[in-house]
Formats: C-alpha cells, sequence, structure tokens
C-alpha cells in the first residue's frame, strides 16, 4: 500500500462525520438512555462517582481515540471501499478484533458477560456505522 497516496485520497470529511456518529450519536444513545444505568451497575458506579471526573479530559480524549480509530478504519478500507465493504470491514473490525480482546480482558478480570455485552456491542455497532458512513463518502 502506498501511504503517500492513501493520504492524498482520504476524506477527511468522511472521517469526522463517522467520528461523530459512532461517538456522539451512537454513544450518546448507547450508554445513557439504552444502556447507562445497566453500564452503571455492571461497574459499581453511581451518578455521584461519575460527576467527579474530569469531562473535559474524558470527553475530549475518547473524542480523539474515537477519530484516530475512524482514520484507522479509513485507511484500512481505502478510499473506493464502497457501502458493503465499509460495512464488512466496520463490523468484522470490531467483532473480530475489539470485542475478541475485550472477551479475554474481561474473562482475565472476572467481568460479567452483562459488561461484556455493553462494552462489545457499542464498539461492533461504532465501528460498522464508522465503516458505512467511510464506505458511502
Amino acid at each position: 500500500m502506498d501511504l503517500v497516496m492513501s493520504f492524498s485520497q482520504l476524506n477527511w470529511l468522511a472521517v469526522i462525520a463517522a467520528t461523530v456518529v459512532g461517538f456522539f450519536f451512537l454513544g450518546g444513545l448507547w450508554y445513557g438512555p439504552l444502556f447507562g444505568k445497566a453500564w452503571m451497575s455492571g461497574f459499581g458506579f453511581s451518578e455521584a462517582d461519575l460527576a467527579k471526573r474530569n469531562m473535559v479530559k474524558v470527553f475530549g480524549l475518547s473524542f480523539l481515540l474515537a477519530f484516530i480509530a475512524a482514520f484507522n478504519l479509513a485507511m484500512f478500507i481505502g478510499a473506493e471501499a464502497g457501502l458493503v465493504v465499509g460495512v464488512l470491514a466496520g463490523f468484522f473490525a470490531g467483532f473480530g478484533w475489539v470485542a475478541t480482546f475485550l472477551g479475554i480482558l474481561y474473562l482475565f478480570e472476572k467481568r460479567s458477560l452483562k459488561i461484556f455485552v455493553i462494552n462489545a456491542g457499542y464498539c461492533v455497532l461504532s465501528l460498522t456505522l464508522m465503516g458505512a458512513i467511510l464506505g458511502i463518502m
């Protein structure tokens, strides 16, 4: 792969759109009204615990990490991917790499299946949506 060519063909608008959709839209729904209380319960967090965090740091660095994930996926699938390749690449990256490694970590950490499904599900769905956006733009 010609890295210079890959950078020059990268659709930065698609990378930013994929980041925003994966992080703000899906993440906000997933860890908010859909699974927020179950996620908090699974980790033993209270509203007070979460309120003590530096939200600028948490959201800022999380957005940066989501951007890196979208950028990496864009570089991986290439500029000519199309919707089907983007969706499949995103799904298999989320399921085949991220969810499997989370599963390994969670087994050793003795974390619950509920927490695994919530976190791994977000990763799989987020990367799948990112792949769709990158593929169609």
